[in-house]
């Protein structure tokens, strides 16, 4: 375990997964990470590497081979090297291996960094190609924020509210986790309220959101958070059955559709990077 704190938040993080921890503001003494309870969900904010969502069949292809990889990939599993710890910010490391080579055939480092600013905390996924041929991957977030925050309020008083008005479809995923539909759900709207049947069908999974932001808001308290995700084209929002949190999820990457070829280089989303070169992106949430 990993920790860095300012006047604001005091956060802390696993070298399992690089998996967050907690996120504590320590001025409000209120913790917005959920707890992890097993009974509904023991996981936290797991990072999602090389693939988001699930490939059908739990199979991908790859120059005329074929790999098996199960759902969000491997790297929530892994041990990370804390490779850096400074008093603002922390980074692990995973590079790849002879065990990863065996289900992922490429060459990588990739680096999760956290750091804080104010009452903000800034999530930086590096994905480097150290190899001699192109990699294709895919990369998001899955942080769990506890709802209700605050004693007093129910998981119904809360709604999200994007910066500005969206008119998207949500893809509706079938029993093995794969898109397999849409429907129509923001019409020229920028709020959804929360409760617990919203998730009865799986994750709400929207595409080609314009907004760069969107915020966990309650006209019961005060206390909330602004969740900032620009440069990610996939947003997802989850919760497990009846369970008192919310996964606001920043995907590059989306789960295969039912009728997807299982060729890597084909599935939705996918990032193509050259050898040596780096590709960076930043997710960020405050507290307030």
């Amino acid at each position: 375990m990993a920790s860095i704190e300012n006047d604001y938040l005091k956060i802390s993080a696993n070298t399992k997964g690089a998996e967050l921890d907690s996120i504590f503001h320590k001025q409000q003494q209120l913790e917005y990470l959920w707890s992890g309870d097993p009974a509904f969900w023991g996981k936290k904010s797991p990072v999602l590497f090389p693939i988001v969502g699930t490939l059908r069949e739990n199979k991908y292809l790859y120059e005329g081979n074929e790999y098996s990889l199960s759902r969000h990939g491997f790297a929530r599993d892994c041990e990370f090297e804390l490779e850096n710890e400074s008093a603002n910010e922390i980074t692990f490391l995973l590079k790849s291996d002879e065990q990863t080579k065996a289900i992922y055939p490429f060459d990588f480092e990739f680096r999760v960094s956290y750091s804080l600013q104010r009452n903000a905390l800034h999530v930086t996924y590096d994905v480097r190609n150290t190899g001699e041929h192109e990699m294709f991957f895919s990369v998001g977030g899955h942080p769990a924020f506890k709802v209700p925050l605050v004693k007093g309020t129910s998981y119904e008083d809360y709604f999200l509210e994007f910066e500005q008005e969206e008119t998207a479809k949500r893809h509706l995923l079938n029993a093995d986790g794969l898109i397999e539909s849409s429907e129509d759900f923001l019409r020229s709207s920028n709020r959804i309220n929360l409760s617990k049947e919203l998730f009865s069908r799986d994750a709400l999974v929207l595409k080609q959101i314009h907004s760069g932001m969107v915020s966990l808001l309650s006209e019961k308290t005060e206390r909330g958070l602004n969740f900032y995700f620009d440069g990610f084209p996939f947003l997802g929002f989850w919760a497990a059955k009846d369970a008192d949190f919310l996964c606001i999820e920043p995907w590059c990457g989306v789960a295969d559709s039912v009728n997807h070829s299982r060729q890597l280089e084909k599935k939705e989303g996918i990032i193509s990077l050259k050898p040596h070169k780096t590709f960076t992106v930043v997710w960020s949430v405050e507290c307030f």
